[in-house]
């Protein structure tokens, strides 16, 4: 019988000590993703920074929602939030407890929240804990009672005192630098979470910084800003009913554009309530139509918004951005049943009453019908190419975590965690790709490497997605033929050199994503790296430096004569040294489409025909650089 080998022992003891027991703030603090998703800098929209802004505010809008308060007041200083409201107020016994005491709340009480996202359950709590400042006030009936946090830590807790204060609860924070690197709050991020607490709760004003945002019409409102009018097919279709409202319009670009929303949540990841609108929309455009249209053709171009009431909704995780209930009531309809059910009326009565907006849905209907049968053939052929290019793929370096992955009943909420950090990083070379190859998370990062420069997709047809190669790969990769539904990374992060060819490739995939893809970069899914431009070192300390001031800054602090680098280019970047760069703090811009652009107009203007007003535009906007020789001889 042969003699059983056993594997050395490896590791520390496992045994009581091992065993360690973290109280509420250690256990948000260390796992910090676990309750607001990915930490950032503020670059992007789910950054950290926001959810912390957001777990307060959704107290506030759910008291709006129950009746008390119409004003919500938003300012941020620096780097310090205050949020004051007009509700009811916290139970003035209860102030330290509900920001304090996980498990502790007003929305366990179905009775009192029937339909609330927040109510101090577990958000504040999160907020508190990942402050270095953190203190809330409660107004109620004529008196006050305060109480101030460090890291979540009582520090001080007042009595209760006489106010002439309305009532209300009043909270200011400041986010912890150690955990939240280099961060800083960008308005235009913060004026989208204002606008969308808005256009679902008309007539609710929040004044941020001063100005007022209210708005009359809800998700009109809102379709109205995300679109452009002379380019939608036809007048937004807006419904509304017990629970729930919809806005519908077609445009011109390609795939869907969907908005979603659940109890005043944005639900950036869609769940059970945008996929029985998806399947609902179908229907009735079928059943209106007489005709078994295929659903692609019937959703192309769609641009649409949903928000539904729901009562104590089960969401994917604690950052609320994926519904998971299948019911709108506890022992109510199906959220398939409850959605199909008032668009089967509501949509088919609007359709019968406004003939001229139900032919222009026909048309743009039959216009998508006949590009997919122009795509049928070629699409057939570069599929089965890039099946096979899959198997040895050397363009992808994939990674484990994917964000289209069902969760396990286990682990679910490090796994959502996981998920909301995959990214996918768009190189050029094989120097930088491999250098990000080497550096990154294995777990969560993955490596696209394109050959060259990619094709300038403006004007083309879909067709140029299945005939070129390297976009047909880039489409499998992310998986997005079919819609935003697949997408498997949460981060596409374009990451080419700083320099003029860098410029140009950056440029033309932002093109093939604006042309044939609007929704990742109008989703808010892509970025460029940014990679610092120097490093100043001497022998106690290296500075990277991300442009020209900042290098000026740290030759002045290390003095003397420090080494200075430039690089040139990524592939000049040492793999350890990457690593720092593409970490949970990477520093990237991201790419948004402003309120009120043309995307076509945009592509015209920067990717068509070279014209007098670019080359104007180039000249005027032209830098000059000077290296650090060239700045030593001129002084």
């Amino acid at each position: 019988m042969a003699k059983e080998t056993l594997a050395p022992k490896t590791g520390a003891e496992y045994n009581e000590d091992s065993i360690k027991s973290l109280d509420w703030k250690e256990h948000i603090r260390l796992r910090p993703g676990m309750y607001i998703g990915k930490l950032g800098d503020g670059n992007s929209p789910d950054d950290g920074i926001y959810v912390l802004v957001k777990e307060v505010m959704d107290n506030c809008i759910d008291e709006y929602m129950m009746g008390y308060g119409k004003t919500v007041e938003l300012s941020i200083k620096d780097h310090t939030v205050t949020v004051r409201d007009y509700g009811r107020g916290i139970p003035l016994g209860k102030v330290v407890d509900v920001v304090s005491k996980i498990n502790t709340g007003a929305k366990y009480d179905s009775r009192a929240f029937q339909k609330s996202v927040g109510l101090n359950g577990v958000g504040t709590k999160a907020v508190n804990a990942l402050s270095t400042y953190f203190k809330v006030t409660a107004f109620r009936d004529g008196k006050e009672k305060g109480a101030e946090f460090e890291r979540g830590v009582l520090t001080n807790e007042s009595k209760e005192l006489k106010t002439t204060g309305d009532n209300g609860t009043l909270v200011t924070f400041t986010p912890d630098n150690t955990i939240f690197k280099n961060f800083k709050f960008y308005p235009e991020f913060l004026e989208n979470l204002i606008w969308n607490y808005c256009f679902l709760n008309a007539g609710l004003k929040i004044i941020f910084n001063g100005k007022s945002y209210v708005s009359r019409n809800g998700l009109l409102d809102l379709l109205q800003r995300k679109t452009n009018e002379d380019e939608i097919r036809y007048p937004i279709i807006h419904l509304k009913g017990e629970d729930i409202e919809v806005a519908i319009t077609h445009g011109n670009d390609y795939g869907e554009e969907l908005y979603s929303f659940v109890n005043g949540q944005h639900t950036t990841q869609g769940g059970t309530h945008q996929q029985a609108f998806r399947e609902a929309f179908v229907k009735t455009v079928r059943d209106f139509y007489k005709k078994d249209y295929e659903a692609s053709d019937i959703r192309g171009a769609i641009v649409a918004a949903v928000a539904v009431r729901v009562v104590e909704p089960v969401f994917e995780s604690q950052t609320k951005t994926k519904l998971g209930s299948q019911n709108v009531d506890i022992n109510g309809p199906s959220m398939k049943q409850f959605v199909g059910d008032f668009l089967s009326k509501a949509l088919d009565d609007f359709l019968h009453k406004n003939p001229s907006t139900a032919d222009a849905l026909k048309k743009r209907i039959e216009q998508s019908e006949r590009e997919r049968k122009d795509l049928a053939g070629i699409k057939k052929l570069a599929n089965e190419r890039a099946k096979k290019a899959n198997l040895h793929n050397r363009k992808l370096r994939d990674c484990r975590f994917h964000l289209n992955e069902e969760p396990p009943a286990k682990n679910k909420e490090e796994f959502i965690a996981k998920q909301n950090e995959t990214t996918i990083f768009i190189t050029e070379g094989d120097s930088a790709s491999g250098s990000i190859t080497k550096a990154r998370n294995v777990e969560t990062q993955a490596v696209f490497s394109l050959r060259g420069k990619p094709l300038n997709s403006f004007g083309l047809t879909k067709k140029v997605v299945y005939e070129n190669e390297e976009f047909n790969l880039l489409q499998h990769a992310l998986n997005i033929e079919e819609g935003m539904e697949g997408l498997r990374f949460n981060n596409i992060v374009i990451a080419t050199d700083a320099d003029v060819d860098g410029m140009h490739i950056r440029l033309l995939i932002m093109t093939f994503f604006l042309q044939f893809f609007p929704e990742l970069v109008k989703q808010e899914k892509v970025y460029v790296l940014e990679t610092p431009l120097f490093r100043v070192r001497d022998k106690k300390e290296t500075i990277y430096c991300y442009s020209e001031a900042e290098k000026k800054a740290a030759i002045k602090k290390l003095s003397g004569k420090p080494e200075v680098t430039r690089f040139k280019g990524l592939g000049e970047i040492s793999p350890d040294e990457f690593s720092q760069f593409i970490a949970g703090d990477m520093r990237k811009q991201l790419m948004r489409v402003e309120q009120g652009d043309h995307i076509q107009q945009l592509l015209e203007y920067y990717m068509g025909k070279n014209t007098m007003d670019r080359q104007e535009f180039i000249i005027d906007n032209l830098v000059v650089e000077i290296d650090q020789a060239e700045e030593e001889a001129v002084a």
